[in-house]
């Protein structure tokens, strides 16, 4: 990877522009949106998800939670559902490849909530629906 590149993801909500980086706190809504990522984590953990810790850093078990929280495109994501009409694709693009994790996570997001999300990273355009992503799980 390119060290001086930092992690971005763009999501267009009401026709503003809305940036996030990795860890980002600086967002107006960044409780919110930290909630409602702690919110999907339980749904997910019910659901039997298990976060996939070669792509993440975990301190411990504990941790699990907190891995929601510092990807640029989970947050761009749960942003873009919170702030949108229901029914609408949540449109996402990322600056570099997404991580496993995060592609895993949008998956179960996209079943949990029943919407759309598209996320544009630097290999494909993935479109998450119903637990499924277009690109197969290769990218």
């Amino acid at each position: 990877g390119l060290k001086g590149r930092s992690e971005r993801s763009w999501v267009v909500v009401k026709n503003r522009i809305c940036t996030f980086t990795r860890g980002d706190k600086s967002h107006p809504q960044s409780d919110e949106i930290y909630a409602t990522l702690e919110s999907f984590a339980r749904e997910m953990k019910r659901e039997g998800y298990i976060p996939t810790p070669n792509n993440v850093f975990l301190v411990d078990e504990e941790d699990t939670e907190n891995i929601f929280c510092g990807h640029s495109e989970k947050m761009a994501i749960t942003f873009g559902l919170m702030n949108s009409s229901l029914g609408m694709p949540v449109q996402v693009i990322k600056n570099n490849r997404m991580c496993a994790d995060c592609h895993s996570t949008s998956k179960v997001i996209s079943k949990i909530t029943g919407q759309i999300i598209i996320v544009r990273d630097a290999n494909c355009n993935h479109h998450f629906k119903e637990g499924e992503c277009s690109c197969g799980d290769y990218w």
